[in-house]
């Protein structure tokens, strides 16, 4: 990366800055998760080392401008490591995994870097995806005590913001619609950080399933000779409800 960014080097990779690497940096993690999903090892490795690069490049940045080098990135999160394990490194006592997370933010909140902070919810990055960052607030006021008892709190909190949400869609008050929608989703992800349930992933499935599906719906009517908008919805409907039908007996 220094003989790239350095004279007689790459054109392009000279012209980089912090700013214009942060949407490769997006993507490339992406591609990562993409990779997880799939199960194939090969492709895993390719991309994390796609993902590295962008590590390698901001530092090599951050190098010539003599702010830090890679190996100060690593000698920070070598040293973030230790200092937040001490269950392992020293003699502090964490015995499971929750015992872990408290002590992790309790020494989290201890740390310089973080002494500017004004309340327990900051740290998380707004530019997170919405039901990331929504699950990360709530698990931040939940380690203060700031929480359901139990899951089916939650449940009746998502029902409560449901009414709510019909009642602005029966006005048809197109402001407070969207505010109720926003209550409702993030209900929706309480519930699922309280039963363990990952609500970025369950709904990449659901998506998943979804394109498959409609995938199946374009390849019938494809094969019928048809172009899709001159097939009725009801026919459609009665290929999605065949596409289900293949999937759950293990054709499709």
């Amino acid at each position: 990366m220094a003989r790239l960014r350095g004279e007689g080097g790459c054109p392009w990779d000279r012209e980089q800055t912090h700013q214009t690497l942060k949407p490769y940096l997006v993507e490339e993690t992406y591609e990562v998760l993409d990779a997880i999903d799939s199960g194939d090892p090969q492709s895993l490795k390719s991309e994390l080392g796609d993902l590295l690069l962008q590590v390698v490049f901001h530092a090599q940045m951050a190098d010539e401008e003599g702010r830090f080098n890679m190996d100060d990135v690593i000698d920070a999160i070598s040293e973030k490591l230790i200092r937040r394990h001490p269950h392992v490194f020293a003699d502090s006592d964490a015995d499971t995994s929750a015992k872990v997370l408290d002590q992790w933010e309790k020494i989290k909140l201890s740390e310089k870097e973080h002494e500017k902070r004004e309340s327990v919810l900051d740290g998380v990055p707004r530019s997170m995806p919405a039901l990331l960052r929504a699950m990360r607030l709530q698990r931040k006021a939940g380690s203060v005590g700031f929480d359901w008892e139990s899951a089916e709190g939650a449940f009746g909190k998502m029902d409560e913001e449901l009414r709510e949400f019909r009642a602005a869609f029966a006005e048809n008050d197109a402001e407070k619609m969207e505010e109720e929608l926003g209550d409702l989703l993030f209900s929706l992800v309480n519930v699922a950080r309280l039963i363990e349930v990952d609500p970025e992933d369950a709904l990449t499935k659901t998506i998943s399933k979804f394109t498959e599906r409609f995938g199946y719906i374009e390849r019938k009517i494809g094969e019928s000779g048809r172009a899709i908008n001159d097939v009725s919805l009801e026919e459609m409907d009665a290929l999605w409800n065949e596409a289900k039908t293949k999937k759950s007996n293990g054709t499709g």
